[in-house]
């Protein structure tokens, strides 16, 4: 049997601007969303706090967690991008890579092709390796991190007892 590739969809990425916090907020208001993330919505701070860190990020490192908007209509789909590993437990130091979209833009390609864009941005600041930390019963990320090429290096139990895979890849 051959397999098919489907083209993934184009996507546009974007340093994260104050107006985003509340795209994002929006985008990612739905319980199969943040059922990895905490289980309930942030709350519109949290989102305005993480969009100020990202573009910090951006300014000092030459990557972030972007805004990935579809370039059809500049809709806010969600982010996706690296950023240091922001806890003290898992993978410390090193440099993640993650995605996270809004419920109707699930299944089409979009995490994919923007996780890819991502790497590249991380490759171009001369980083050289990344890790993706994905809920073990989160099937979709980790088929995205199969597909990005990345191998299931460590299982980590989190500080709220839920296990997780730390995923590597070498750029």
């Amino acid at each position: 049997m051959k397999s098919v590739h489907t083209p993934l969809p184009a996507i546009e990425l974007r340093v994260p601007t104050e107006e985003d916090a509340l795209h994002w907020h929006r985008a990612f208001d739905h319980p199969d969303v943040m059922e990895f993330h905490g289980g309930a919505s942030a709350e519109l701070s949290e989102y305005e706090e993480l969009t100020a860190r990202q573009r910090r990020h951006h300014a000092e490192l030459g990557f972030c967690l972007y805004t990935l908007a579809d370039p059809a209509d500049g809709a806010v789909i969600g982010f996706t991008g690296a950023q240091p590993w922001p806890h003290d437990w898992g993978p410390a130091g090193e440099i993640e890579i993650g995605w996270r979209l809004g419920r109707a833009y699930w299944g089409k390609g979009y995490a994919t092709a923007a996780a890819q864009a991502a790497l590249d941005s991380v490759r171009a600041a001369g980083v050289r390796h990344v890790v993706a930390m994905v809920a073990a019963a989160n099937e979709r990320s980790i088929a995205v991190t199969r597909r990005l090429g990345m191998r299931r290096a460590e299982t980590v139990i989190t500080p709220k007892d839920r296990k997780a895979y730390c995923h590597r890849l070498d750029l």
